[in-house]
């Protein structure tokens, strides 16, 4: 089976780590591509080839300022990610509270001995 290309879909762009190091730093707030270069050690150019492929899938936004292009999150192009993400979350919960009550029987058995 072809694989989706980069930038049709969200889940191929973000498997790249390096954009993904993005996405995190864009976590604090809006950045420049030449901020976002020198911030994570990329080169200008690779850099904002990684900026136009989360930007085509809808993970940033940018706008102009001056001759500088900045670059933030779009909450609603992470949306997709965060639902498949959340379907986890009641398997991750169910673990914990089985290994809680492994810990708890362990303790208790001590307690008796």
């Amino acid at each position: 089976m072809a694989r989706a290309a980069t930038t049709s879909d969200v889940f191929n762009a973000i498997a790249e780590p390096q954009r993904r190091e993005i996405l995190t730093l864009l976590r604090d707030g809006e950045r420049a591509a030449t901020e976002v270069a020198r911030e994570l050690g990329f080169t200008q150019p690779g850099a904002s080839k990684h900026l136009r492929v989360l930007r085509e899938v809808g993970l940033v936004r940018d706008r102009r300022a001056g001759k500088q292009r900045l670059y933030s999150l779009d909450a609603h192009g992470l949306r997709p990610i965060h639902e498949w993400t959340g379907g986890f979350e009641q398997f991750w919960n169910e673990s914990f509270e089985r290994l809680d009550a492994y810990v708890q029987d362990l303790k208790h058995t001590r307690e008796k001995e």
